[in-house]
């Protein structure tokens, strides 16, 4: 069973990589992956669970398969409110607002504006929306699509980057965080400056090939001409409701996605209210509505079959077997935590990176004889690994996905020209983390204190 599984998930993961030498959407593998490897799993009854009854098993089977499309949706909805509140910003125009301020054509100043620029609002936003958005500002500010690919792969590496080091940033380290495992200052001192050399390090390299000016594209807006104070509202009411989602989630301990589609929710009122009170020459300015007519739909449903195959392999105890292989091989001692949050972290380029963090929690459980306590090294280890180790793959995080669904990026293109840089930065920020943890940390007192 295990066998064919991993197979299954192979296959599909090879369809996907050759989207455009195949001509098959992903987006169709991707859903069709996710399918058959549950109707596969359901007939594994005498494999899987033995002592079930046919019955039982598939009750057992429609229990996850409802809980884990609920974990799904949550994600899907997030990305649904995130995408429809950034076309919708773009829509009025209000990135006009912040472009107009990037006055820079020159390719390397532009590579640091735009990369510095994701990294810390990614750690302010989670690195989803903030890749969803960044992609539009690029939008605005590159003309030529292999050029806008290219700042578009370092957004991936920012947005991963500055979502590992901030308790908001990545879905895994919120985990960690709201798990108890880790706490707020500690995971931003033990791990920003790693986080940041992971960045950094792509950068320079990038940067050493770049010469020359970009060229901007033309103004193509058509219809009525956004005056600039709705293009300011309605952008900083969808950066405002963008900010809320991590406010509302600790204020309420409700999932994410209530509190981006409460942002919507305002969003939609405030501009059915307007486009009644401005219209000019029969042109009404945007609403919701007519936003939502050109959401990018397949990068949703391929985030949902790509989900769904993963939590099949997770119900299977596949990912449960991993990460419980990795510990007796490497041991729970350092140097071999170390490894194993390596490991985790090129696996979640492949994995979601969700279930393998959540295998870890479960694993080495807090309390009474844990072992890893909290803020133990480990734990500050797997936020960095698991947040960046994603941006070896394109579709090995949210980001990636969401940028190859709106940029409609080539995942050999991703292999070719990003994955290398992505690697050089995940290993030096490693190496980093890892002489700072065993020299200044352990050495420096009042620094450990901090930490």
């Amino acid at each position: 069973m295990v066998v064919t599984l991993i197979t299954i998930f192979v296959i599909g993961y090879f369809f996907i990589a050759m989207e455009h030498p195949l001509k098959i959407n992903k987006t169709a593998t991707a859903l069709a992956l996710g399918t058959f490897l549950w109707t596969f799993f359901v007939f594994c009854n005498g494999t899987a669970q033995p002592e079930m009854d046919s019955d039982t098993w598939h009750r057992f089977i429609s229990n996850h398969l409802i809980e884990n499309l609920g974990e799904t949706a949550e994600i899907v909805f997030f990305l649904l409110g995130a995408m429809t509140i950034v076309t919708l910003i773009e829509d009025y125009q209000g990135f006009r607002v912040i472009t107009d301020k990037i006055t820079t054509t020159d390719k390397r100043k532009l590579l640091w504006v735009i990369s510095i620029l994701t990294f810390f609002l990614s750690a302010l936003l989670d690195n989803m929306t903030t890749a969803i958005v960044m992609v539009a500002l690029l939008r605005k500010l590159i003309a030529d699509k292999k050029e806008r690919w290219l700042y578009a792969g370092m957004v991936i590496l920012a947005a991963n980057a500055g979502g590992a080091w901030s308790p908001i940033g990545d879905v895994t380290t919120i985990m960690l965080w709201i798990g108890g495992q880790v706490t707020t200052v500690n995971i931003i001192v033990k791990t920003i400056v790693a986080s940041l050399v992971c960045l950094v390090v792509p950068v320079l390299i990038v940067g050493a090939t770049l010469k020359g000016n970009i060229e901007r594209p033309t103004d193509s807006n058509s219809g009525i001409e956004v005056p600039g104070h709705l293009r300011k509202l309605i952008l900083f009411m969808g950066i405002g409701a963008l900010v809320f989602v991590p406010i509302f989630k600790t204020l309420t301990h409700l999932p994410p996605y209530l509190g981006m589609l409460l942002g919507l929710a305002v969003l939609w009122m405030t501009t059915e209210i307007i486009s009644r009170k401005y219209e000019k020459d029969g042109h009404k300015l945007p609403t919701v509505v007519s936003t939502l007519e050109h959401i990018d739909v397949p990068t949703i449903l391929f985030f949902l079959g790509i989900l769904m195959a993963v939590s099949c392999l997770k119900v299977a105890g596949i990912l449960g077997t991993l990460a419980t292989g990795l510990n007796n091989t490497f041991g729970t001692e350092a140097p071999g935590f170390f490894f194993i949050d390596l490991i985790i972290g090129v696996l979640s380029s492949v994995v979601d990176n969700v279930p393998l963090v959540a295998a870890s929690m479960g694993m080495y459980p807090l309390g009474d004889g844990a072992i890893f306590d909290v803020n133990h090294p480990f734990w500050e280890f797997l936020a960095y690994c698991a947040g960046t180790g994603g941006s070896l793959l394109i579709i090995g995080s949210a980001a990636g996905v969401a940028v190859m669904g709106m940029e409609k990026i080539d995942f050999i293109w991703y292999l070719k020209k990003i994955s290398l840089l992505a690697l050089a930065g995940y290993i030096a920020g490693a190496i980093v983390f890892i002489l700072m943890d065993v020299t200044l940390f352990e050495k420096v007192a009042w620094l450990r204190d901090l930490a």
